[in-house]
């Protein structure tokens, strides 16, 4: 009994406990604020004023004042619409002038019509892997079957310097960018660019590799072992550390505090709220428990926002350890669940691959006019590829600085296996699903054209699948909630020690309390445009990440010269 006094009385669980009560009571005001509303006398749109001037004082509905028919959630959301609005305002200049600003790929057209161009962040990710790739004489080609034999565990030693094995940061930092980009980004890429824009975006996935191996090399080049075998590493660091080895001291200090800022900013929005979110449309759709609330009915969304909170809670108090011991069972189950349905559905339609195929090449080469022709079709291809995978971001390299190694491009070269899994196999997959199927095309039905039309790519794919496989919706559903929860919690990894580089060691706490507050608040916030900030942040981290990477090249390519050398001679062979 003594025992488990103590054990309420600790801060972590305290912590969930009256979060829990919290998020109850809030839940249970925002569901009565919706179903009182019901039972609130309505005027039509008919009624006159007249009418009700004329009718006794006795018959006339009491007006009751606006703040008392309002709840929590409600009036929070009131509260925070100024709010909302200038973040609107915000996010139209640092989107359309600084992190997407159109960059014209073409002549202005004689009649008049913006020319095709790229946003500024997706050429600045594509530029740079062209870069990294050619100054690494590509590594992505020549390093994967070693990145497959590392990965597998055959250089695994447990008395290296590391918290994770090679394998748990592989499935750590997937967790983080395989998601619902993968389902819904990619059937909006193919609605919007045509099956072309697959091509491209299996290119791009091919040379973020090189961008991957790139920065995560780095990560375990400038990472701390603490004292207690804690690691701090990621992109803050190398860009502190590796610019002030260049003598670009003040410069490096600016861009590793400029990155560390941007990230916890998107791990709370992009990485946490916005996944609740956006899963929290899907699983409506099946669910119709969380879906949202029609005239009077009552909200439980707050439910699927609890739940997802309180998981959430349990494992990222774990730490590293923990999200890595979660992501490497949800990591291959989830996404083998999706592939093997993909493969069924494939398999079911094997006389309409070729077709496929040969639609994605001359699609590519040769596309329509009515999907931008070929620079709409291959920014679209590119954009996807760069939104799904993150290669050059700067985030992944937090989660392989914790990997158990004693040299640095043994873990560059694991990482580079992300992009392919991620755009290279499963958006492939699920862009030759949408194309099978025939799911992009308005033409294949009424509901297809709906959600082409509302660019809702999540709802295109599960009906697109249900097509094919009776009931995989509720399949498609749980896949969605375990893309969310796996991004969700490595997300939390990468803005808890971006925060400890700004606050100290000691803050850790005091994040994941935050972060798991805004994965409820994700269910029944909408400050859409409050969202949106945080998910430029995360695509701003680029800026700071490219900077650096670029100027630390040189080292990396030298490394890898080197470790290359060693492997070619047996030398690494000899050492396990």
């Amino acid at each position: 009994m003594t025992s488990f006094f103590v054990l309420i009385r600790s801060s972590r669980l305290s912590f969930l406990l009256f979060f829990l009560a919290a998020c109850c009571l809030t839940g249970q005001a925002y569901s009565q604020d919706t179903e009182g509303s019901a039972a609130a006398p309505a005027v039509s749109e008919t009624d006159s004023s007249e009418t009700l001037a004329a009718a006794p004082a006795s018959a006339r509905p009491e007006a009751a004042p606006a703040e008392e028919n309002k709840g929590l959630v409600r009036r929070l959301n009131d509260a925070l619409k100024p709010i909302d609005d200038k973040f609107g305002e915000i996010n139209a200049i640092v989107a359309g002038e600084v992190i997407f600003r159109a960059i014209p790929l073409e002549a202005a057209p004689a009649d008049g019509s913006d020319p095709k161009s790229i946003p500024a962040a997706v050429l600045v990710l594509l530029a740079g892997a062209t870069f990294f790739t050619l100054r690494m004489k590509f590594i992505n080609f020549r390093g994967f079957k070693h990145a497959i034999l590392v990965t597998a565990g055959k250089y695994d030693d447990p008395a290296d310097d590391g918290e994770v094995t090679h394998f748990q940061a592989l499935t750590a930092a997937l967790s983080a960018t395989v998601g619902l980009g993968n389902i819904g980004g990619v059937a909006t890429a193919i609605a919007l660019g045509g099956p072309g824009a697959t091509l491209w975006m299996m290119l791009a996935g091919f040379i973020g590799m090189t961008s991957k191996f790139v920065e995560c090399t780095l990560g375990q080049m400038y990472r701390e072992v603490r004292p207690d075998g804690r690691i701090m590493g990621g992109a803050m660091f190398y860009l502190s550390r590796g610019l002030k080895e260049m003598g670009l001291g003040p410069l490096g200090k600016v861009l590793g505090v400029m990155f560390a800022v941007l990230c916890v900013g998107g791990s709370f929005a992009g990485g946490n709220s916005y996944q609740v979110n956006q899963s929290l449309t899907v699983v409506g759709t099946a669910i119709p428990f969380f879906a949202a609330p029609v005239g009077a009915e009552a909200d439980y969304r707050w439910v699927y926002g609890l739940v997802m909170a309180l998981l959430v809670g349990i494992v990222i108090i774990g730490g590293i350890r923990r999200i890595a011991g979660v992501a490497e069972k949800i990591v291959p189950a989830m996404c083998g669940i999706y592939v093997l349905a993909a493969l069924a559905i494939l398999v079911m339609n094997a006389s309409a691959i070729p077709a496929a195929f040969g639609s994605i090449i001359s699609g590519a080469m040769n596309p329509s006019a009515a999907f931008g022709g070929f620079i709409g079709v291959l920014v679209m291809g590119f954009k996807r590829a760069a939104f799904s995978n993150e290669a050059g971001v700067g985030s992944a390299a937090i989660a392989h600085a914790a990997a158990k190694t004693d040299h640095p491009v043994r873990e560059g070269l694991v990482a580079l296996l992300e992009p392919f899994i991620d755009t290279v196999v499963i958006c492939t997959m699920t862009a030759l699903v949408i194309i099978v199927t025939g799911a992009y095309q308005p033409e294949s039905g009424p509901e297809y054209a709906r959600f082409i039309a509302d660019q809702n790519g999540a709802g295109l794919t599960a009906l697109a699948m249900d097509s094919q496989i009776s009931g995989f919706k509720y399949v498609l559903c749980v896949c969605v909630m375990l893309f969310a929860f796996s991004t969700m919690i490595s997300w939390s990894y990468y803005g808890e020690r971006c925060w400890a580089y700004l606050f100290g060691d000691n803050s850790s706490m005091s994040y994941r309390m935050v972060f798991v507050v805004f994965t409820f608040l994700g269910s029944v916030i909408s400050a859409t445009n409050v969202m949106d900030f945080g998910d430029l942040m995360i695509f701003g981290m680029a800026i700071p990440n490219i900077i650096g990477l670029v100027l630390l090249s040189g080292k990396v390519a030298r490394a890898l010269d080197e470790y290359m050398a060693k492997l070619k001679s047996g030398e690494l062979d000899i050492e396990n």
